[in-house]
């Protein structure tokens, strides 16, 4: 029987973030697929095509040009196709009103980019051995934020 291949997203416009992330991956996944966008607006395009292969996991970076986490979060939430794809925002923000915000938009998971590859990899890890389903039915503020 082929194991199924894990498909990770991440929209991120800084080219170190998107570099140290894929080598993380590379380093810790050997069933994965990685695939990189630089905008929200490149993502909203391929995940809109009608053959486009949805991620299990879906990385969104708040601030980015073009179109943004946030809107990319309430664009994809709103869709019938994509409703109910895994959302974790990845940001350096550890702002309040980010938090709240992107949990009432229907995130499922906040993370904090570390600033260390170390920490990078640890999170990584943690965050690949959640059970999706059931960290989405007991998702709650005091879950939402992953404390790593």
């Amino acid at each position: 029987m082929e194991k199924s291949i894990f498909h990770i997203f991440l929209t991120d416009d800084d080219d170190d973030d998107r570099l140290f992330f894929s080598e993380v991956i590379d380093e810790i996944c050997t069933e994965t697929s990685l695939k990189l966008f630089n905008d929200g607006q490149e993502l909203m395009d391929y995940l809109l095509l009608p053959d486009s292969v949805l991620p299990n996991l879906l990385l969104l970076d708040l601030n980015m040009p073009k179109k943004n986490g946030m809107q990319c979060l309430c664009e994809i939430r709103s869709n019938p196709k994509l409703k109910d794809l895994f959302i974790a925002i990845y940001s350096t923000s550890s702002s309040e009103k980010d938090i709240d915000e992107t949990y009432a938009n229907g995130a499922n998971i906040y993370l904090n980019k570390p600033n260390s590859f170390g920490k990078l990899r640890e999170m990584v890890e943690k965050v690949l051995q959640l059970d999706f389903k059931f960290h989405n039915a007991n998702l709650c503020k005091k879950t939402f934020l992953f404390r790593n």
